[in-house]
């Protein structure tokens, strides 16, 4: 892992969103373009998404975790939107500094777990979070509308 690491959390507006959330998070939503991406980020962040990423020494952004806070019938959950490290980088650490990060932020909030979704094909994650301490705890069912008389 690099040595010096700096976890940041970044307010809605900034700019190092567009160029530094952005081209990480389209790693993991390849369809995502950059308009597509500045579009989502400004909507997801009025309904309370945050981003938490982490930078080295010479200010390179090597991963982010999308964030937010979420009352729901099972208690106050931090959600987790999406977590990813640069591709280069993956199991130097930078993932597990995230997630330690966002159970920090989910006690302070008063949240009583963190919940994220992954796909059902992605088993290198499916690995990190067992690791990790989560465990599948629902199934997440979807229907596209689009396609859906």
């Amino acid at each position: 892992m690099t040595t010096s690491v700096t976890l940041r959390r970044l307010p809605a507006g900034d700019p190092r969103i567009g160029s530094d959330v952005g081209p990480l998070i389209r790693t993991l939503r390849p369809a995502l373009d950059a308009d597509g991406f500045a579009r989502f980020s400004a909507e997801a962040q009025a309904q309370g998404l945050e981003f938490t990423a982490a930078y080295d020494e010479s200010g390179r952004c090597l991963g982010v975790a999308g964030h937010r806070a979420l009352a729901t019938s099972r208690g106050r959950v931090l959600f987790v939107d999406d977590l990813v490290t640069d591709p280069a980088l993956r199991s130097g650490g930078i993932g597990e500094r995230l997630l330690d990060e966002l159970k920090s932020l989910a006690r302070a909030l008063d949240c009583v777990r963190i919940e994220l979704d992954s796909g059902v094909t992605n088993q290198r994650a499916h690995r990190f979070y067992h690791r990790h301490g989560l465990t599948i705890t629902a199934l997440h069912f979807a229907v596209d509308t689009a396609e859906t008389p």
